[in-house]
């Protein structure tokens, strides 16, 4: 069986109600967020779901002379300045 419902591809090797498929969709999307394939694998009374999520863009955040920062864009010259003459530690 598969299907495609709210942008995620469930399959599975066995039949199973189209209602029953939607619900797994709907339990992996509220509780993961945006979910993109779904693997279902009945055995007897119990089910596994296998599912992959869409990747999230993220900016990577920084403590930079005490301010949490992505970039130094906004920094004014006196904080360009203070960054350039930091002493940075290496392990």
């Amino acid at each position: 069986m598969e299907l495609t419902y709210h942008g995620a591809t469930l399959t599975c090797a066995t039949d199973i109600p189209e209602e029953e498929a939607k619900a797994y969709i709907e339990y992996l999307q509220d509780k993961h967020g945006s979910v993109t394939q779904v693997n279902v694998v009945v055995d007897g009374d119990y089910v596994d779901l296998d599912y992959k999520t869409a990747s999230e863009p993220f900016e990577r955040i920084r403590r930079i002379t005490g301010y949490l920062v992505g970039t130094l864009d906004r920094f004014n010259d006196a904080k360009r300045a203070e960054e350039s003459d930091r002493v940075k530690h290496s392990l």
